[in-house]
C-alpha cells in the first residue's frame, strides 16, 4: 500500500506538522510498514520542518529528528516554490530529503492508495 502524506503547517507553533510526521514513524514502527511505502510531501511552512540545525529548548520535540527519522525509511519532498518563497536553499536541509515539484506530488497522489493532509 502507498501512503502519501501533505504537511503545510509550520514546525513550531502548531502540532499539525508533528502529529503527521507521528503517524509516519507509527507507520514504519507496525507490522504493516513491511507492505507500506510512505512517502511524505512537505509543504508552506512545513519546508521548515526540514531545515538542518533545528535547536530547540530542552524536553521539547525536534522536527528535524523526527523528519530524518521517516527519511530513513520513507521519502520526504519539499516542495521547490515554498522552499525557494521561504529563502530555504538546498544546502540547508537535511540529509535524505531533497526539493520536489508540483509534478512529482501529483504523481505520487495519482499512485497513492491513501492520501492524508496535515
Amino acid at each position: 500500500m502507498k501512503i502519501l502524506i501533505i504537511l503545510n503547517d509550520p514546525p513550531y507553533g502548531t502540532e499539525r506538522s508533528f502529529n503527521g510526521l507521528r503517524l509516519a514513524k507509527a507507520l514504519f514502527g507496525t507490522g504493516a510498514s513491511k507492505e507500506a511505502e510512505v512517502s511524505i510531501f512537505l509543504m508552506a511552512d512545513a519546508v521548515a520542518c526540514a531545515k538542518a540545525g533545528q535547536k530547540v529548548p530542552q524536553g521539547y520535540y525536534n522536527l528535524e529528528l523526527m523528519v530524518q527519522s521517516v527519511a530513513r525509511q520513507g521519502e520526504v519532498l519539499l516542495c521547490g516554490t515554498c522552499m525557494d518563497a521561504r529563502g530555504l536553499s538546498d544546502g540547508e536541509i537535511i540529509e535524505g530529503a531533497r526539493r520536489g515539484t508540483m509534478a512529482e506530488l501529483a504523481e505520487r497522489t495519482l499512485a497513492a492508495d491513501r492520501t492524508l493532509v496535515f
